[in-house]
C-alpha cells in the first residue's frame, strides 16, 4: 500500500509563490519549483496540477496577503480616506520584510512578463491588480466628497496616479531603493493629490 502524500499545502504554496515572485513564471522551471517546495513531480501534478495551474494557486495565495493588507487599511472604516491610503502603502511596501520588498510585487512582476502568457493568465493578473484599484477609488471618492482631493484632479486620475506610483515603487524596490527612499516617493505622490 502506497504511503499518503504528506506536506503542508500552505508552506508549499508560499515557497512556490516566492519562487515565481523572485524569478517570474517563465524562469521558474518545474525543477526549480520542486527544489524550493521539497515535493516530488508526482505530488506537484497530483496535488496542484500543471505549472500554469500551480502558478494561479500561488497568485491566489499572494492575493490573500494583499486582501489582508487592504482589509486593514483601505477597507478599515475606522480610518479616514487619506489615512487609509497611507496605511495601505505602509502595510504593503514599507512594513514588509526587506527580502519581500526587494522582490517587488508578484503581480507587477508578472504583468511585466505577461506578454508571454495566454489571455487567461493576463486576465488573472489584471483582475488581481483591479482588486487593489477598486478600494482605492472608493477612498478617493470619500476624500473628494469631504473636499480633501486636490481641485481639478478626478477620482479616476488620482487612482491611476496612485496605481502608477505603486507599480513604480515595486520596480524601484527591485532596483534596490531602501524603505526610506520609497517612503519619500510615496509621501510626495500622495501629498500632491491632497487638498
Amino acid at each position: 500500500m502506497a504511503r499518503p502524500v504528506e506536506f503542508e499545502e500552505a508552506k508549499v504554496l508560499t515557497s512556490a509563490m516566492e519562487q515565481f515572485w523572485k524569478e517570474g513564471y517563465e524562469a521558474s522551471s518545474v525543477q526549480k519549483l520542486l527544489d524550493c517546495t521539497g515535493i516530488n513531480r508526482g505530488t506537484l501534478y497530483n496535488s496542484f496540477g500543471d505549472k500554469e495551474t500551480f502558478f494561479k494557486s500561488c497568485v491566489d495565495q499572494y492575493n490573500a496577503i494583499v486582501e489582508e493588507q487592504i482589509a486593514n487599511s483601505l477597507k478599515n472604516e475606522k480610518l479616514g480616506p487619506w489615512e487609509s491610503i497611507d496605511t495601505y502603502f505602509d502595510l504593503s511596501i514599507l512594513s514588509i520584510s526587506n527580502k519581500h520588498r526587494a522582490m517587488g510585487c508578484l503581480l507587477v512582476n508578472s504583468l511585466c512578463e505577461s506578454i508571454n502568457y495566454d489571455r487567461d493568465m493576463k486576465r488573472v493578473i489584471r483582475s488581481s491588480l483591479a482588486n487593489i484599484r477598486k478600494p482605492l477609488v472608493v477612498r478617493l471618492k470619500q476624500a473628494q466628497k469631504k473636499g480633501k482631493l486636490k481641485k481639478g484632479v478626478s477620482v479616476e486620475s488620482a487612482a491611476d496616479i496612485l496605481i502608477n506610483m505603486l507599480h513604480g515603487i515595486r520596480v524601484n524596490s527591485r532596483d534596490g531603493k531602501n524603505a526610506r527612499q520609497l517612503k519619500d516617493l510615496i509621501k510626495f505622490t500622495v501629498n500632491s493629490l491632497k487638498k
